[in-house]
Formats: structure tokens, sequence, C-alpha cells
């Protein structure tokens, strides 16, 4: 397996040099600081990935206050009491993507959302909670118990949030399988596994987040 060194090196190279380099890459933010965020915005965040996940993010993101407005600011009780009713009636609606199955999965969120935050305080400390060094894990935990946050909408949604958490590019897919980490993009929880352990790796040899090794992947490509 090739050195963070050797790759962020060559990400260098093809961006013009280290300082340059240092401007494009993105920084998490303060792990701590993820269990003050509020869970309206935690459910925003995961709302916007789910509805945005096969659409043009552009238009999505400009029809976003629409959403924020009918879903009650993305309150994580009102959500989660909704009927299929209230569904129905939010999909036939102006400025709404009415798309009805993934209308339902942000109310299956918002009770995903609700249990988590009876059992840890808040949806924000569970993930601040989380251990470091899993954060694979945590893609597969939300995969499991959210509602169509498997694939890439979950790293997404960790990512948009400011936690600390790789994203599985096709550039960051074609350097992982240059570096003879997995073989195609991993999809399997052993190929999951795999990639964890890269990252931990150049993380402790490099001192930089996994956002960090994450960018720099994908710059040593294109």
């Amino acid at each position: 397996m090739i050195t963070a060194a050797q790759f962020f090196d060559r990400a260098a190279q093809h961006k013009g040099g280290p300082d340059a380099l240092e401007e494009l890459l993105a920084r998490p933010s303060p792990r701590a600081s993820l269990a003050d965020v509020p869970d309206d915005r935690w459910l925003s965040r995961a709302a916007f990935g789910v509805m945005a996940a096969g659409f043009v993010w552009k238009v999505v993101n400009n029809m976003w206050p629409k959403h924020e407005e009918v879903f009650q600011d993305f309150q994580l009780e009102p959500v989660a009491f909704l009927q299929d009713g209230d569904i129905d009636r939010i999909a036939d609606m102006d400025g709404i993507i009415g798309h009805r199955g993934k209308l339902s999965a942000i109310r299956e969120n918002a009770r995903m959302m609700l249990d988590v935050s009876a059992d840890h305080g808040s949806f924000g400390a569970f993930v601040a909670g989380w251990p470091e060094d899993d954060i694979v894990g945590l893609w597969i935990w939300l995969k499991k118990n959210g509602s169509r946050l498997g694939g890439m909408t979950g790293p997404y949604f960790l990512r948009g949030m400011g936690v600390d958490t790789p994203l599985m590019t096709q550039d960051v897919v074609r350097a992982l399988v240059d570096a003879k980490v997995i073989d195609k993009a991993p999809t399997s929880q052993r190929a999951l596994r795999q990639v964890q352990a890269a990252f931990t790796a150049w993380r402790a040899e490099s001192g930089r987040s996994y956002t960090e090794i994450s960018k720099a992947l994908a710059y040593s490509i294109g």
C-alpha cells in the first residue's frame, strides 16, 4: 500500500504545489462541536441527502426553503408523527419534490433520531461519541437503522454536517484501487473494513483527518 506522503505529493503536483493543495483540502468540524448541533439540523441534512439522491443538487437546494417550511423546520416530533395521509398531502404541494417514498423516509429518519436522542441525549451526541476509528461502522449503522441512508447518501450526510469522514467518489475509489486497497467500488462490509483500515493507517502516518486524506486521494488521481 502506498504511503500518505506519496499520494499527498502526487496531489500537490496535480494542483500546483503544496500550498495550493492546502487551500483545497476541506477540514472537518471539531468533534466535540457535533454534540451541540440541534437535532432538527441533523434531520434537515439527512432529508436533503435523501431527496437529492438521483436529482440535481442545485435544484433541490433551490427548493429546500419550501421543504423546511412544510416540515416545520424539521423538528423531530412533528415529522415523526406525520401520517400517510399527511405524506400524500405534502407530496401534492407546489414546490415540493413529490416522491412519496423519499418523503416517507424523512418521517422514518425522524423516528430513528427520536429513538437515538432518547438514548444519547441528542443525535449529535450519538455521532460525536461514535469511535473515530470506525467511521465505516457509522455508515453501516445508518444504512441499517435509517431509511434511504445507505450507499453514498449516509457519508454525504455526515460530511455535510462536518463529520470527519471519507467519501467514496469515483476518484477516491480509483485511487484506492490503484493503491491495491480494494479491487472495485466497496459495497460489501469486508471491502468497507479494508477501506477503514487503510484510512486509519494513513491518518496515523500523516496526522491528517479522514476528510483531508479523502480529498488528497481524489486529487492524486485527477
